[in-house]
């Protein structure tokens, strides 16, 4: 009888199966080749967003472990909500004005609210929408290193708000709409090559680069940062670990940053466009390293980590830009060049008494502003129209597209987030007391502590006020 049943249960699965998958009253259609490949393209922009979006976890662990442990939660709570206000900001407004109907190639002019997200026959806008927020949560979120340990939580949120609403979504218009007046060059169509920046060392790293110059320089140095006589003082960093993991978080992301801006994977070129992507984005990296350890080594005597780690994010940022059109021994070049520089750029900001505690400025605005000139110089992988770069024959057409767009994106952002950053210093208020910043922003802001067995929380008496409350208390 148990054989029977055996068999009786085989016979009985069999006949679902076809009835499932090969009777005519349940038959699928079959799809097609371009049905498959919209799918493929879709999962891989999907995929590749996912990855940008844990690089905000990995922007979190690099700032807070470079920074004391008494702001802790303040540079975590900012992390987290910095994508979380560019969310709501960018599906709002700013997706329309990146990639709306062109004003005269300024500024897109519909789609708000995502307006009609509904395509046929290509990947999903929602798809799309989702792969440009992370892209700008990572401009916003570039701010927070340079401005961290001595900014108010509300003027933060404001500022992530404003950017993501409007300051990054019309750079991309430019650059990134395929209407945009700067990715054009000598009044050619928008098919030829123009100002070149193919996952964003200008449109991402240089704008939120520029912006945390300008919140540096109007939010100024921490307290003790500088001595009587101007000269900086070193201010550790609680945990080196944190710094560690972060930059991996970081590494791991740029492998959807870089090769998920080829947006397409489902044909022999683009799988070799992200192959290709892949490859000089981690030599980048890592020349970045080499070139950040040996300079470190040469200055103090000894390797200094986290100089090297720092090394290791200026290479992905120079390469951003050129990503997939430069080779190989290229890239490595990129990234030895970058290395030193973040080095010396925290040495300039120093000089000028601008403190940026985790080198977000060299980082993100010197590295990307290399990087982006890169491309006029070794750009030799055939684009859209096969343009290269200066070493390799073409000249200094692209080289001086190039500096245009540094130059107008870069007094774009500088004016911009200058006068948000100058507007709410007048308003809300830009920085915190100076009785809040000598106890940590993680007790003045938040009423809480990061690590309570190392660092207790106060009695309740001496927890530091914001002036504003005092105020409002004296006039009841």
């Amino acid at each position: 009888m148990r054989t029977w049943r055996k068999v009786g249960l085989a016979l009985a699965s069999a006949l679902g199966l076809w009835i499932a998958f090969g009777g005519t009253a349940f038959a699928q259609d079959e799809l097609t080749t371009a049905e498959l490949a919209v799918a493929l393209d879709t999962l891989w922009l999907l995929v590749a967003a996912f990855l940008v979006f844990f690089m905000q976890a990995g922007f979190a662990m690099l700032t807070a472990g470079l920074t004391r442990s008494k702001n802790t939660t303040n540079i975590l709570m900012k992390n987290l909500m910095d994508f979380v206000m560019c969310s709501i900001a960018f599906w709002a407004i700013g997706w329309g004005l990146a990639y709306g109907a062109s004003a005269g190639g300024f500024i897109g002019t519909d789609q708000f609210f995502l307006g009609d997200a509904s395509e046929e026959g290509s990947v999903p806008v929602l798809a799309s929408w989702l792969f440009q927020v992370v892209f700008a949560g990572t401009a916003a979120t570039i701010v927070a290193g340079a401005m961290t340990e001595r900014t108010k939580f509300t003027a933060y949120l404001a500022y992530s708000f404003l950017i993501s609403l409007f300051i990054y979504p019309v750079v991309v218009y430019w650059v990134w709409s395929g209407a945009g007046w700067l990715n054009t060059y000598s009044g050619n169509t928008v098919d030829s090559w123009g100002f070149t920046d193919f996952a964003g060392s200008t449109v991402v790293h240089s704008v939120g680069g520029w912006a945390a110059l300008m919140g540096a320089i109007i939010l100024g140095p921490r307290l003790g940062k500088y001595g009587p006589d101007g000269k900086p003082r070193a201010i550790r960093g609680h945990n080196m670990s944190l710094v560690f993991l972060g930059v991996f978080i970081l590494w791991l992301g740029w492998f959807g940053f870089n090769p998920g801006s080829q947006l397409a994977i489902a044909s022999q070129d683009n799988a070799n466009a992200v192959a290709l992507i892949a490859v000089t984005t981690n030599l980048a990296a890592a020349a970045g390293a080499i070139g950040a350890l040996i300079t470190s080594w040469m200055k103090y005597g000894k390797p200094d980590m986290g100089q090297t780690l720092n090394g290791v994010l200026a290479g992905l940022v120079a390469i951003t830009a050129g990503c997939a059109y430069v080779t190989p021994l290229s890239a490595i070049i990129i990234g030895l060049i970058a290395g030193p520089l973040v080095a010396f750029g925290a040495e300039w900001l120093d000089a000028l008494k601008i403190d940026d505690p985790v080198g977000a400025v060299p980082v993100h605005l010197i590295c990307g502003i290399w990087g982006t000139l890169a491309v006029g110089l070794f750009a030799s992988i055939p684009g859209n129209t096969g343009t290269t770069g200066l070493f390799f024959g073409g000249g200094t057409t692209l080289l001086v597209s190039q500096l245009v767009g540094v130059v107008v994106v870069g007094l774009w952002t500088a004016v911009t987030a200058g006068t948000v950053f100058f507007l709410l210093k007048v308003t809300i208020g830009l920085r915190v007391s100076a009785a809040e910043e000598e106890a940590g922003l993680d007790i003045g802001e938040h009423g809480s502590v990061a690590y309570p067995d190392l660092l207790p929380m106060p009695e309740a008496e001496t927890i530091p006020v914001p002036a504003s409350n005092v105020s409002r208390a004296s006039a009841q």
